[in-house]
């Protein structure tokens, strides 16, 4: 390929402002490829703390993305969910449709170690599901669910509802799903999952996976946890505080919690499975079009700047708020 590589890409440009903004594009060097976008998602909870400036100082060098450009707290490009075909490169990847963890933009150059290749039967909306899926894969190795156990997931996000369809498919296990929001009944039941109320989350759990990020829903892991139950923490609660009820049944109970974060491989698994295998298993397990219940709305890149606001925010009255905005690229 000859001549100029230009691209335009969506920055955060000030508290709950953004704007598309061009560039010109190196040509790929050794071991990387030229990618045109088809789809990326819009990982709700984390770029919604970046969209508002919500990330503490401490933690702006933890939570940079992969290909990140510009610094926090603005202006930056901010993603990691974008899949595309291959245009430049290496042979043996022209044509591959991949999956690879770079902000919104219509064209990018990216290493080969951080693309993975999106199978046939994955189409390129639920593929950008994978960076979230890898998230909940990671999450059920730290849980390390057992068959038979009485289950409980809080908070009905993507993370949550991915990691309660991956651990409702362990032998007999009872899961529940706990939400305030009503309106996810109807997605969780597409996958399987019973949703109900937080108050009217059954008690006694063997296990219990915290994602809804708000210091209410562990509260609600914390009261509903049996017998040396287990709380794996899934969500990052940026700098807000998080007062929690640790005497009382919680210590009686001998309850453990302990988190589970992306950056590593699960404990469990570490030195068995390699970050690459990790996401290749992720990208699998995408093949079931009930996942497809999870995407959406979709929107026009050329028009984030004007809707990003309203995508990360909450439900509009008498309606429900977005799981993952798939933005679409012509």
């Amino acid at each position: 390929m000859s001549g100029t590589l230009t691209a335009t890409a969506f920055w955060t440009t000030g508290p709950g402002q953004g704007a598309i903004h061009g560039e010109t594009l190196r040509k790929p060097g050794a071991g990387e490829v030229l990618v045109r976008t088809m789809a990326s998602g819009i990982s709700r909870g984390t770029e919604r703390l970046v969209f508002h400036g919500g990330v503490p100082e401490s933690e702006w060098a933890r939570m940079r993305a992969p290909q990140q450009s510009g610094d926090f707290p603005f202006p930056v490009k901010y993603g990691y969910a974008a899949v595309g075909v291959v245009e430049d490169g290496p042979e043996d990847w022209l044509g591959a449709r991949i999956f690879s963890l770079h902000p919104h933009q219509d064209r990018f150059v990216a290493p080969l170690s951080l693309c993975a290749r999106v199978p046939d039967n994955v189409p390129e909306w639920r593929a950008v599901l994978a960076a979230n899926m890898e998230t909940a894969l990671n999450v059920a190795w730290d849980a390390q669910p057992m068959a038979g156990e009485r289950a409980l997931v809080v908070g009905a996000g993507v993370v949550g509802l991915l990691c309660a369809w991956l651990i409702s498919r362990f032998p007999a296990v009872e899961l529940v799903v706990a939400d305030p929001d009503p309106s996810r009944a109807a997605v969780a039941k597409a996958l399987g999952l019973r949703l109900v109320a937080p108050a009217e989350a059954p008690g006694g759990r063997d296990l219990i996976v915290h994602a809804s990020g708000n210091p209410e829903g562990l509260r609600t892991a914390i009261r509903c946890a049996g017998f040396e139950g287990r709380i794996v923490e899934a969500s990052w609660f940026g700098d807000k505080e998080c007062a929690l009820p640790l005497g009382g049944a919680f210590h009686a109970g001998r309850v453990s919690i302990r988190s589970s974060q992306v950056g590593q491989v699960a404990g469990p698994m570490r030195g068995r499975r390699t970050h690459a295998e990790r996401l290749a298993l992720a990208l699998r397990l995408l093949s079931d079009p009930a996942l497809d219940a999870l995407c959406g709305p979709m929107v026009a890149f050329r028009e984030l700047p004007r809707a990003m606001a309203g995508l990360l925010g909450d439900a509009a009255e008498g309606g429900a708020a977005p799981l993952l905005p798939v933005v679409t690229y012509e």
